[in-house]
């Protein structure tokens, strides 16, 4: 990623990229002035015929016809625009990962999109790195389907030092976003509680991240009953890692709770087999927040910021927790097992303890945590919960980085179904408000902490086409919002 205060028409590349917006009117308008007035004509002219709108996650390319030093030209679409208005941060980050994503088979790409100013350069950066991506673990990409290897963007401010740190930090960002996407993507007959917690300590080798990790003969002595109850019916035990970044100088302490369910079959209350399908998704939580610490180190984050990768993998067994099982959490808190598929709040209960036995100024914590979420917000749409202050400073961070999160409630009513009679909680309550109850439930952990959660079980996981700088499988989510509350 590089910036270059290059005339657009000079840039030698395979493609050089611009923007196209949908007027008021219907019309497409190329937007900024990095094309010859000649090529502008021809393209305004032949925009119905070559089928170009303007519209959102469109990408046309057409021949430069001599006009470019390029010999391609792409035109990616931002949407409706009021005349003289410029894309949002967010409506050019999803254009640009839009036709970084779908410009395979390509090496070099010029971006000569508007980036007047140091946020919409870093969006640009931010969105080329999240679209230009690739997993190849178990399937090397072909020559077709390989993502380009370098961006240059196009913009008067190249040599701005406030720009090009902005441009440092979406490397920043972007690189925690994908590492977090591989470990969601990772079979997980390779990713296991052991073998996370052993990658944990390999990425921060050469960091000043400190990371200590219980086992499972640690947990059970350590009173850990969530984690030690869903772990036991796996042959690979589970895990607490504790990955953390303490700045001499912090001024603020930050934990972050992860849910890393490393496979969910859901236990003796086993998953239907087309419900297993996405289970390796189910650590998504813990992923985000081992590569957000690691991107705070890398970042210089002036807060000290403590992740907590709450690790078991589901199965059932003759070893299995059962339904009606009573455990100890962490803290001493006793929970009547109902349902084993409900487990990742029993592992994040242990971490939540843990958390704020430490007293951080906030604990968040984020999970796959339950269909209910997907319900009510679909799957691109996140829920936050958690106490008022906790919860409005997630939704403004996530408003600032571009991803979508909603403020939900956590209606006291809702506490009366998760009574037990033999037990100071049950682990679910009734059907209805699902996501909400699961909130309830964790708030029971954190005391007087400030608090929120953070439920990411339908856009942690894209099932259905990739879209702007969304791959299929693993997105990542939850990683530029935690970043941006650490750097608020």
């Amino acid at each position: 990623m590089t910036l270059t205060a290059t005339a657009p028409a000079q840039l030698a590349v395979d493609v050089l990229v611009v923007a196209v917006a949908t007027t008021p009117q219907g019309a497409p308008s190329v937007l900024g002035d990095a094309l010859p007035a000649a090529l502008r004509d021809v393209l305004t002219h032949g925009a119905v015929a070559l089928g170009i709108t303007g519209a959102l996650d469109t990408v046309h390319r057409v021949p430069s016809a001599g006009h470019l030093a390029a010999p391609v030209l792409a035109l990616v679409g931002v949407g409706e625009l009021d005349r003289g208005r410029a894309p949002s941060g967010e409506a050019l980050r999803r254009a640009v990962g839009a036709v970084a994503r779908q410009l395979t088979g390509v090496r070099t790409v010029g971006l000569a999109v508007p980036a007047q100013d140091v946020a919409s350069v870093a969006a640009v950066a931010e969105g080329a790195l999240l679209g230009a991506y690739a997993f190849t673990r178990y399937r090397a990409a072909t020559a077709a389907t390989r993502p380009a290897d370098s961006f240059e963007i196009a913009t008067p401010l190249a040599s701005d030092a406030g720009v090009r740190r902005a441009v440092d930090r979406a490397v920043v960002v972007a690189r925690a976003v994908r590492a977090t996407r591989d470990l969601v993507n990772t079979s997980p007959l390779d990713l296991f509680p052991a073998a996370f917690a052993d990658l944990a300590r390999a990425e921060a080798k050469g960091t000043k991240v400190k990371v200590t990790v219980l086992d499972e003969k640690e947990l059970a002595a350590g009173g850990y009953g969530g984690l030690v109850a869903v772990g036991q019916g796996s042959s690979r035990p589970p895990r607490l890692v504790r990955v953390s970044w303490s700045p001499a100088k912090a001024r603020r302490s930050v934990a972050l709770v992860g849910k890393g369910i490393t496979f969910d079959s859901g236990g003796l209350s086993i998953k239907p087999a087309k419900g297993m399908e996405a289970m390796k998704s189910d650590m998504a939580g813990a992923a985000a927040v081992l590569h957000t610490v690691l991107a705070a180190a890398a970042l210089q984050l002036p807060v000290a910021v403590t992740g907590w990768l709450c690790l078991a993998e589901n199965m059932p067994s003759g070893a299995a927790q059962r339904p009606s099982d009573v455990i100890t959490q962490r803290g001493g808190t006793t929970v009547e097992v109902l349902n084993t598929d409900a487990e990742g709040r029993l592992v994040l209960a242990d971490g939540l303890v843990a958390a704020c036995e430490e007293n951080p100024d906030v604990v968040v914590d984020i999970a796959t945590l339950t269909g209910a979420q997907i319900v009510a917000l679909g799957t691109r749409v996140s829920g936050v919960m958690g106490t008022e202050g906790a919860r409005a400073e997630v939704v403004a961070a996530a408003e600032a980085s571009g991803e979508l999160f909603w403020p939900m409630p956590l209606p006291a009513e809702l506490r009366a179904t998760l009574k037990s009679s033999v037990a100071d909680l049950a682990n679910i309550g009734d059907r209805f408000g699902g996501m909400l109850t699961a909130g309830v439930f964790l708030r029971e952990f954190v005391g007087a902490t400030p608090w929120a959660h953070l439920d990411i079980a339908g856009p942690s996981f894209n099932e259905g086409a990739a879209h702007d700088y969304t791959p299929v499988g693993g997105t990542g989510v939850g990683v530029r919002t935690l970043l941006a509350l650490l750097e608020g």
